[in-house]
């Protein structure tokens, strides 16, 4: 609008104009002003729940390894005991039968304080979430056994664990100690059931000091 055209208006006309052109000015600053607010509000709220979400990540990486530390702290003190718990095994094989049965009172008292000894040891493990495995007549599970040798047989299914060498052991969810096995070859497979836990390879350093 021209300057003569503003002149030729009533000042009460120039000036109702003026205010619209401020007030509409002043609705667009308003109204970008709202959208930014709002844009930031949402950013400000997917970083808290993305701060909310790692808080729980990290409570729950927390709770779990509070609970591994205390199922497993006793891991290798127990893999220790199980040392001491073979060594009496032997020591009461190592008696022979014709001794066990000869009545001598004394080896019958020390045999039996061994036995004892070693029942309350295992016991004591156990407390504590070390369990023994029991793999004789099971499919071979390369995660809870280790093959020590191969034995023939076509009457029972290939891979069956027919004698075991040394127990194993586990605590709570993971292998402790796996039992050293014997297992059967040229016999039928094992069923379908059976077929997604799939032996690998006899471990040849096992084999080799076996």
């Amino acid at each position: 609008m021209s300057d003569q055209e503003k002149h030729e208006r009533a000042p009460e006309e120039n000036e109702a104009m003026e205010a619209a052109a401020e007030a509409k000015a002043g609705s667009e600053s308003d109204y970008e002003a709202l959208v930014r607010l709002m844009k930031e509000n949402e950013e400000l709220k997917e970083r808290a729940l993305r701060i909310a979400a790692d808080m729980e990540n990290l409570r729950r990486r927390t709770a779990r390894d509070v609970q591994d530390a205390r199922a497993y702290s006793v891991a290798n003190f127990a893999r220790d005991m199980l040392g001491v718990s073979d060594n009496l095994r032997r020591a009461i094989d190592a008696v022979p039968a014709d001794a066990r049965s000869g009545g001598d009172a004394g080896l019958s008292s020390l045999l039996e304080g061994v036995e004892m000894t070693e029942r309350s040891m295992l016991s004591a493990l156990e407390r504590h979430g070390v369990k023994k495995l029991e793999p004789e007549g099971q499919k071979f599970d390369p995660h809870f056994h280790q093959a020590m040798f191969e034995v023939p047989n076509p009457n029972v299914p290939a891979n069956t664990v027919v004698q075991v060498v040394q127990p194993g052991y586990s605590i709570g969810e993971r292998v402790l100690r796996p039992a050293m096995v014997g297992v059967s070859k040229g016999g039928p497979k094992h069923n379908a059931a059976d077929s997604a836990a799939e032996p690998g390879p006899i471990n040849e350093q096992a084999e080799k000091d076996a």
